[in-house]
């Protein structure tokens, strides 16, 4: 992709065609934060759904001191479901433990799963170990792919109290469960977490056996430490 000038960036995203509103989004990525957000704040409310899933992104990767609050009040309020779950994903980027109180209301209170998936994700990313109840609840999701968000972040925050919990997955027949379980008891040292990452190492499926004894090796360095 040719990268764009600054003018040329901020005239496609004046431009009457989407896809060029798109590309200069996308040229956003080597701006500097405090240039680049007043350029994604034009088209926040643009008309095209994928031009306003792009922008809430990119405020989780260009922060400044704007995109929190306008995060937050997307995610609490706009009457998209895809746009509060871009919002509910760029706080995880934004990792702003700040978020943690808004996440929490999302998972308990949204009723799209996919803004409950994107909070479960983010609740991961934000590392606070306070997630852990929210997450224990969210491994009893009817959703699967709640539940693999779920293992996930209970590893990312290092609930070894989650272990009797997360291991009732190892026999899921999902094996991206089960490719997730063994990532996450990666981070989660712990006799039982080796033995069920032996177990998983001879996984049928070959990325689930691959993570499993990435996530040995991680231990093994771990406890020579």
């Amino acid at each position: 992709m040719t990268t764009l000038s600054l003018t040329e960036i901020a005239a496609k995203l004046e431009s009457q065609n989407s896809a060029d509103r798109m590309v200069a989004l996308a040229n956003l990525r080597n701006i500097p934060a405090a240039v680049a957000v007043p350029l994604i704040k034009k088209v926040l409310n643009d008309k095209s759904l994928q031009v306003r899933s792009m922008a809430v992104f990119a405020l989780g990767v260009k922060p400044t001191e704007e995109c929190y609050p306008i995060l937050i009040k997307l995610l609490e309020s706009d009457p998209d479901y895809g746009i509060r779950a871009d919002a509910a994903g760029a706080l995880g980027y934004l990792e702003d433990i700040r978020a943690f109180e808004a996440l929490v209301r999302a998972f308990y209170e949204d009723t799209e799963w996919l803004v409950r998936f994107s909070a479960a994700v983010s609740l991961g990313n934000l590392k606070d170990p306070r997630a852990r109840d929210v997450l224990l609840k969210a491994l009893e999701s009817e959703q699967v792919v709640i539940q693999q968000a779920a293992i996930s972040a209970l590893g990312e925050i290092k609930a070894i109290e989650a272990i009797d919990r997360i291991l009732n997955f190892a026999q899921s027949e999902d094996w991206l469960i089960r490719q997730r379980l063994a990532e996450a008891l990666g981070n989660l040292n712990s006799p039982k977490s080796i033995s069920a990452l032996k177990y998983l190492a001879k996984d049928s499926n070959s990325q689930v056996s691959e993570a499993a004894t990435i996530s040995l090796d991680r231990l093994s360095k771990t406890e020579q430490e």
